[in-house]
């Protein structure tokens, strides 16, 4: 007989509360609870917008202003009115507030490794962590376009290929593929996306521009904790609107049998098969689709 789904999960969120400390009235011994120690956090070096950290930390109004006030008396943080608009306030760490927010980052750092050294399998546990905050913060994503030099964009090319190189029976060399030309995929020829999630790199996209009446749709790439949440289709969807603002009509990509997940996306998502229309070695299924 199967457990119980429900249980499990409340086990979980008991778990999760004791480790992290949700209950504690001094979290991580500095003397504060978990609240305005995140506060801090969202306020970190660089200052925040009441709202922005609103909405960031999800709490009420009434909430934020509490622990803003506690944090005013305690001497760590400051309030002023926005330089562009009076009626926003933005909040700003004071030289002691700094210091504590090196103190919590320091106590966190620390935490996160017992933690993993306490597990048989680091990367196991990281990667059933991965998937929860994923699952969990899945409304959170948010896609934006950067160029594909960044090291975002590089750790999710970097991501793709090795999942290449495991799933094609020939392997994968990037050397010897087409590999796309950064500047083809910087505008106004191209675009780069990637799907990030609280600042971590969760899929990419690329859009190549060429000379041969089309553009290519390059390096789709979901996290494996990220997938069956429809992040592939909403890159696909995005790249696409951005080919049509760049005044592109046509587009092309190509792939591989051995990823049936991606060529059953392309084939629900309006594109055609076509013939190859490439030498690159490793694609044996091509599409394309008029914008």
């Amino acid at each position: 007989m199967p457990l119980d789904p429900v249980a499990r999960i409340r086990r979980f969120n008991r778990a999760v509360t004791r480790e992290t400390g949700v209950l504690d009235q001094s979290f991580l011994g500095r003397g504060r609870p978990l609240g305005p120690a995140r506060v801090i956090h969202a306020i970190g070096h660089k200052g925040g917008d009441l709202e922005t950290l609103r909405l960031y930390l999800g709490l009420e109004k009434a909430v934020l202003s509490r622990f803003l006030k506690t944090l005013q008396d305690d001497g760590l943080v400051t309030l002023r009115a926005a330089p562009e608009d009076g009626r926003r306030r933005i909040a700003d760490l004071t030289d002691a507030g700094r210091a504590e927010f090196e103190a919590y980052n320091a106590l966190s750092d620390q935490q996160a490794q017992s933690l993993l050294t306490r597990h048989v399998s680091s990367e196991t546990l990281l990667a059933a962590m991965d998937l929860v905050a994923t699952a969990l913060g899945r409304d959170d994503i948010s896609v934006i376009e950067v160029s594909p030099t960044t090291p975002d964009a590089l750790y999710c090319l970097q991501e793709y290929y090795g999942e290449l190189a495991r799933r094609l029976e020939t392997g994968f060399d990037v050397n010897l593929s087409c590999d796309p030309d950064a500047a083809d995929m910087l505008p106004p020829r191209g675009s780069f996306l990637v799907a990030l999630s609280d600042g971590l790199p969760l899929g990419c996209v690329g859009l190549k521009g060429t000379d041969k009446g089309y553009a290519e749709i390059k390096r789709l790439w979901i996290s494996p904790a990220s997938r069956g949440l429809g992040l592939a289709r909403r890159l696909m969807g995005q790249v696409e609107e951005t080919a049509q603002k760049l005044g592109i009509k046509t587009l092309r990509l190509d792939t591989n049998s051995a990823l049936p997940e991606a060529v059953a996306l392309y084939q629900k998502s309006g594109w055609t098969e076509i013939d190859r229309f490439n030498d690159d070695p490793y694609p044996d299924v091509f599409f394309e689709k008029h914008l």
